[in-house]
Order: structure tokens, then sequence, then C-alpha cells
């Protein structure tokens, strides 16, 4: 898995980051969403590679085997901007000044705020299975509160990772087949980790605290993405039937906007890595 890659661990201060990379020429980074890795991305990233990418792959601060500080009282040790900041610097730290970013998931977020915090860097974003967050909660509804109940659940003190860590393996039903017996590996050992656990709770209570804020902040100021968007969702997950069109939820963020659904499962990466690499590489003009 990724065994062609660079697998190292950056200290970039408040937090080390386990990072895999390789490849050669116009740079992109991969970030993943919850309670995935880096090693989502295992059958995406290399095709990406071979096609004349820089590939950078992270596991985001508190994921998988990348560190994180301790929680603040206002979550913002987790929030997007904070895990913004990292990606940023660890991209500098590869030599990559402007890059392309894709995010899914939670990471979907992340991308959405270093397209936001650091425009002159970033050439493309791409999100996948997400909106922001803002809109997610304005367009809240007793449909929306049910689908993503854990969205609440996880702003609880305490219990949510009391709840998870009893039977991890209950909680997650992560499926080998589906992802892959390494993929598989990797994230199961993370999602027993109290400390990761605890992490990617305060990834989501940061969600309902200051990332809303951060984003609601940009729309008051008018502030959009700048570069290229790519949007694109899972057919067989509820993105759309939720919120209806995800294009016109996301236009008012990007004016230079695109994108369509993909045959999947909400894993796309892992379900559907061909329309994955097809829809990034002709994004990316590779």
């Amino acid at each position: 898995m990724l065994e062609d890659f660079i697998d190292e661990r950056v200290d970039l201060g408040e937090v080390t980051l386990r990072v895999r990379h390789g490849g050669a020429g116009p740079a992109v980074l991969l970030v993943h969403g919850h309670p995935r890795t880096g090693a989502t991305w295992h059958r995406v990233a290399p095709a990406l590679a071979a096609a004349g990418l820089s590939v950078v792959v992270p596991d985001m601060r508190g994921y998988g085997a990348s560190s994180a500080p301790p929680p603040l009282p206002d979550h913002a040790q987790q929030s997007k901007r904070a895990v913004a900041g990292d990606l940023a610097a660890l991209m500098s730290h590869l030599g990559h000044e402007r890059f392309a970013v894709a995010g899914h998931d939670r990471g979907c977020y992340v991308a959405l705020r270093l397209a936001l915090d650091h425009r002159d860097r970033v050439a493309g974003l791409v999100a996948m299975d997400g909106i922001p967050i803002s809109e997610a909660l304005d367009r809240c509804d007793a449909r929306f509160a049910s689908a993503y109940w854990h969205w609440f659940f996880f702003n609880q003190p305490d219990k949510p990772e009391r709840a998870i860590l009893a039977d991890p393996d209950a909680w997650y039903a992560l499926d080998e087949a589906l992802m892959g017996a390494e993929n598989h590996a990797e994230v199961r050992a993370a999602v027993h980790d109290p400390a990761v656990v605890r992490a990617m709770v305060e990834d989501y209570r940061a969600g309902l605290a200051v990332d809303q804020h951060h984003e609601r902040a940009d729309r008051a100021a008018g502030r959009t993405v700048a570069c290229p968007t790519l949007v694109l969702w899972s057919s067989r997950d509820d993105l759309a039937d939720l919120h209806g069109d995800p294009l016109a939820v996301w236009r008012p963020w990007a004016a230079d906007l695109r994108g369509h659904a993909i045959d999947s499962g909400h894993h796309m990466a892992e379900e559907a890595p061909g329309a994955v690499i097809t829809a990034l590489r002709a994004f990316l003009g590779q």
C-alpha cells in the first residue's frame, strides 16, 4: 500500500504529521475524512503520481499516526483553520508553494479552509461528499438531524469517547473487503487509540463551534474561493437527498465551479477509485 511513496513524520512544532508522498510534477494534496487516515487514498494516489503529479497524502492532526495538541475549551486546537495551517506548512516543508487540494468528508472542510485562508497558494479545490458546515447547519431539519445525529452526539462532553471506545469495531463496522486489508488494519488500529478517538470527536466539536463561525465571518466579509473548484458527491450517499443540488449550495462560495456525482457509496476513493482518478485527472489537467 503506497509502497513507492516516501513515508515520514514531519515535526511542525505544535504537531507532528505522518505524511506519505510520491511522484513528480504539479502538486496535489489529498485530505482524508473521518475515521480514515491517508491510507484511504491508496487506490487513487499511485495512479495520480503515475500520471505526472506530486501527490501528498497526510494524516490530519489527531488522526491516524499524526499527533494532536490537548483539547481547548473552544476546541480551536482541532479547528479546520488549525488543520489547514498544518497542511500549508507541510506543503512548504515538502517544497510545494502552490498546489491543488482534494478533501473528502471532514477533509472537505479542511480543503475549503485552505482555499479561503491560503488563497495565493491553492491552485484548485476539490470538495468531495460535503458542503460547508455553516450551509449544512442552516439547512438543518429533522431529516438532517436524524441522518447526521452523530454531529450533535459528538458535541456532548465525554460520552462519545466512552461509547466509541467501549467497542470501536462495532461502532465503526469497518469493511475489510471494501477497504483493502492494509488500509483496514491501519484505520482499525487508529480507532482503537483513545488519543485518536478524542481528537476525531474534537474535530466535530470544533465544527459546531469555531468552524461554523469562521465560515460565517467569510460569508459576511464576502470572501469566496478564488481558484477553480470541483464538487464530487456519491450518488449512493445522502448529500443530494438532504441538500438538493450540491452545486447550488456551493455556488455562492466559488465562481469557477463544476461538478458531478460519482456512482459510489460514501467512501468513493475506496469504492470507486477509477471514477475518482478520472475526475481528478481531468480537473487537474493530467
